[in-house]
């Protein structure tokens, strides 16, 4: 890991609102989800939005190689109802997770943190924000006295063929409430199947509070290239999150999974518990937890040593 990489920070100004008022109570975190792996997360006057996919039901997603996939669900908003955004946090560079309707109608000036390759991408488009992490790297934000810390973990959309796809990362995104005692940990797993480097992760990023899984079960010429019930259960009891919140089902043709396919399965893990379950176009509240944890910065810092 690189030091000056890891120390970067951007300073917001006024996108979502720039002044401390806008920060808000430690208790006011939500998770709306917009369809696909789109969703918004606000929490300590940040608005974060996750891999912008916005193309209408019916409509066609290139997925590289001259495939496309139709959309079958409508997403829940349109981007010129969403909220003023901070930032996009995008895991990769997909049809389906960054779509022409992104590419055409979002501000060329907002930040976006992806991978590498995403970066190279976006940037050729004119989004010259666009920030390419490498695993474990950090870009922060700073808001008033609030900071996003966002930092790439491992992603593999098909570990053994990973040469064949876009390469793809995880995020955990650190929400430090000035007013709050530890940060507010988010762990989106982007489009990875379940392999051997996701196993690091507990080592370096203690206390997970939300787990946004990209399920569905996607699968491109009969390969499987998000996880599924089976695969996320597995990372869910070795990841220990607090709350999972799945994401990414039913949108478009290739997600093979139903929802309903994935419930059963946890449910016949008996860890409906440690799951709750988010409809297109709900907004959930989502609890901050109490108490001091060390922050991941200490970890990876150490982890570098």
């Amino acid at each position: 890991m690189s030091g000056s990489e890891s120390r970067r920070e951007i300073v917001l100004t006024s996108a979502a609102g720039s002044a401390l008022a806008d920060v808000g109570g430690p208790e006011a975190a939500t998770l709306t989800y917009i369809g696909a792996g789109t969703a918004l997360l606000r929490y300590a006057g940040f608005t974060v939005l996750t891999d912008p996919s916005f193309l209408r039901r019916g409509e066609h997603a290139s997925i590289g190689y001259g495939l496309h996939t139709e959309r079958e669900r409508e997403p829940a908003m349109t981007i010129r109802e969403l909220p003023p955004v901070d930032l996009v946090n995008l895991s990769h560079y997909h049809g389906d997770h960054f779509d022409q309707v992104a590419e055409r109608e979002l501000d060329r000036d907002l930040p976006i943190v992806t991978t590498r390759h995403g970066a190279t991408m976006l940037k050729l488009k004119g989004f010259q924000q666009a920030h390419g992490l490498p695993t474990w790297e950090t870009l922060t934000f700073v808001k008033g006295g609030a900071r996003l810390r966002v930092t790439a973990l491992p992603g593999n959309h098909r570990p053994g063929l990973s040469w064949l796809f876009p390469p793809v990362m995880g995020s955990l995104l650190e929400f430090h409430h000035p007013a709050a005692t530890r940060p507010l940990r988010i762990y989106i797993t982007g489009d990875t199947l379940l392999h051997a480097k996701l196993r690091e992760i507990p080592r370096y990023v203690p206390d997970i509070d939300y787990m946004l899984p990209h399920i569905g079960g996607t699968r491109v010429a009969g390969l499987l290239l998000t996880m599924n019930g089976e695969q996320t259960v597995k990372l869910m009891r070795f990841l220990r999150p607090r709350v999972t919140v799945p994401i990414h089902f039913h949108d478009f043709h290739v997600y093979r999974e139903p929802l309903e396919e994935f419930q059963r399965t946890v449910r016949a893990a008996g860890m409906d518990d440690k799951v709750r379950y988010i409809r297109h176009g709900e907004t959930m509240a989502l609890e901050v937890p109490p108490g001091a944890a060390a922050s991941l910065e200490h970890e990876l810092v150490a982890r570098a040593a």
